[in-house]
């Protein structure tokens, strides 16, 4: 069913409006948009029709117009440089709407709907738009729909009477019912349910027990609130059906009482003797169960607290020499570690610094007019994302000069005077005029046996670790732990004005995979008792913690898509 409202209303309406905006309009494509005043009813599988008007009644056949639901994007119909736009349409509505084009020169449009659905209700809103001028109404419709006839059926009895059922269904919106007796008066003790399926029409029941047996005849009436339509249906109910009283009923009733109460009392004590026995047997029997299960336990805590005290002692004693073994000799650790071959990235290099031998040699520029009002620093060309990887560089004349090498953050600032710590995003050692360090925030000097002039650095993305290696005696440098790495990171160097330089060493890859875990028999053969890390082999001969990648998984490498290494 459609509605359309009033035509005379509607032209009053509209030659209202005109005449007031007649005055305030200064401009040719300015306009007014407006819709029906009242609701537009439609029904059930038949069409609709959403008309919108503009004042004044200019031609709109070059607009942009658009009905949609509660969202501009959930449209209905979209027209646009003369044509409609299905693509842009909510998918319930493909194919059911079409515009009404026939007044489009007089300033009216509209949208026609088929196959009204219940999801069909509710508000539209019309748009139309003209250069940057835009205006829109709102349109409300009331989806309608009478289903079937109710169905009503007796029960049986049911507390003192007599319950009927009244059921129906395909309704739209949710009907009002009303249960009435043989004088037309309503009833209102009774229960309704009511389910809306999956098209959205309702399903409705409603029960009535009828307690008095002179209301032989009722009526159950569903009305539609929207079209006013109602549909009914009236049961005749017989007397045989309400249950029939007794004079021998209430003597009955006294004496079957009294009975049940002596049976009652009676197994009551028969029970509970007979309880008291099965719990006295159930609790000698549970207290012997119980006694049994604390020794069994007892005697396997005993057992296993041994062999977890064997298999800690065994597994610290492994951990503990694989950390000496990984501390003393750097080549346990490239084991772990893919290669990376680094190359030096130009586009990153500062002026001062002179880049050769395929990007791997970094030199002071002494031809360039040299800049100290910032830090000459260039990055490594490889993108570093996830996994284990690390590099070797070889140091000339590295402890008469400050240089600093590691890794930084994509999004470390470089400009300008910068410091290198772990706060800013880069994480790394070199010489300075105190000596070897750490670039902490504040600066940690290191003693070292010897100074390293080929340096290796050990990259655990994963593992949030960082370890620089003496790669000319094997011996651990300096390691971050629990580094808050996050995003891309680079391979990081840095020169001061001088004779040194810095060599990436071409890399051949090594063994992979992880380390044999040494047996207990072998332990002793694997680090000697009493070998331990010497003075000089770290920063400060400390260990670095269980969070150290030594023991984890193999390593993983990947390639990033502008053709970094990581």
């Amino acid at each position: 069913m459609e509605g359309a409202p009033d035509c005379s209303g509607l032209c009053s309406f509209t030659s209202l409006l005109l005449l007031f905006q007649l005055p305030t309009w200064g401009a040719a494509e300015e306009f007014l948009v407006v819709g029906p005043k009242d609701s537009i009813v439609a029904g059930l599988g038949g069409e609709m029709t959403l008309p919108c008007f503009l004042i004044p009644a200019i031609n709109a056949e070059d607009m942009e117009m658009r009905w949609f639901r509660s969202k501009f994007q959930d449209a209905v119909l979209v027209y646009e440089n003369w044509q409609e736009r299905r693509e842009e349409l909510m998918p319930q509505y493909k194919g059911r709407t079409a515009l009404v084009r026939d007044f489009l020169t007089q300033g009216e449009a509209a949208v026609r709907i088929h196959k009204v659905r219940a999801s069909d209700d509710g508000q539209y809103t019309c748009f139309f738009k003209k250069g940057d001028f835009h205006e829109e109404a709102t349109l409300e419709v009331k989806v309608a729909g009478v289903g079937s006839a109710p169905q009503v059926r007796i029960m049986g009895p049911e507390e003192d009477g007599v319950r009927v059922v009244c059921t129906a269904s395909r309704w739209f919106p949710k009907p009002e019912l009303q249960w009435r007796d043989r004088s037309g008066e309503k009833r209102l003790s009774f229960s309704e349910t009511h389910v809306q399926e999956a098209d959205g029409l309702f399903r409705v029941e409603a029960s009535l027990v009828l307690r008095d047996s002179s209301v032989q005849n009722v009526t159950c009436s569903l009305r539609n609130p929207v079209l006013d339509q109602e549909k009914v249906k009236a049961i005749f109910i017989p007397e045989p059906f309400f249950p029939q009283a007794s004079p021998w009923m209430v003597p009955s009733a006294v004496t079957l009482t009294v009975l049940g109460l002596l049976v009652a009392g009676a197994a009551y004590f028969l029970y509970k003797e007979c309880s008291a026995k099965q719990q006295a047997k159930k609790d000698q029997q549970y207290l012997q169960l119980a006694e049994y299960e604390d020794r069994q336990e007892i005697e396997e805590s005993i057992g296993r607290i041994a062999e977890l005290r064997a298999e800690l002692e065994w597994r610290k004693e492994v951990y503990q020499t694989a950390w000496r073994t990984a501390q003393l000799f750097a080549d346990w650790r490239k084991e772990q570690f893919m290669p990376c071959p680094v190359t030096l990235d130009p586009r990153s290099a500062h002026a001062n610094l002179a880049l050769s031998q395929g990007n791997t040699h970094l030199t002071w520029n002494n031809n360039y007019n040299n800049q100290y009002d910032d830090k000459c620093s260039v990055l490594g060309y490889e993108a570093i994302t996830s996994g284990r990887c690390y590099w070797e560089v070889e140091i000339m004349e590295g402890d008469s000069s400050e240089w600093i090498v590691g890794v930084c953050r994509a999004d470390a600032d470089r400009a300008g005077w910068f410091t290198e710590c772990p706060e800013d995003g880069f994480w790394a050692v070199g010489h300075f005029s105190e000596g070897f360090c750490a670039c902490t925030t504040c600066k940690t000097v290191l003693t070292l046996r010897e100074f390293p002039c080929r340096l290796g650095v050990f990259l655990d993305y994963d593992g949030r670790d960082v370890s620089f290696y003496n790669m000319t005696d094997g011996s651990h440098v300096f390691s971050f732990s629990q580094a808050p790495f996050s995003g891309t990171l680079f391979p990081y160097f840095r020169l001061e004005e001088g004779y040194q330089s810095l060599t990436i060493c071409s890399m051949v890859d090594g063994p992979m995979g992880l380390p044999v875990l040494p047996h207990k028999s072998s332990l002793h053969e694997l680090c000697p008792s009493g070998e331990g890390l010497s003075p000089g082999s770290g920063a400060d001969g400390a260990l670095p913690g269980p969070e150290s990648p030594l023991l984890l998984s193999p390593h993983k490498v990947i390639f990033v898509p502008d053709g970094g290494y990581s």
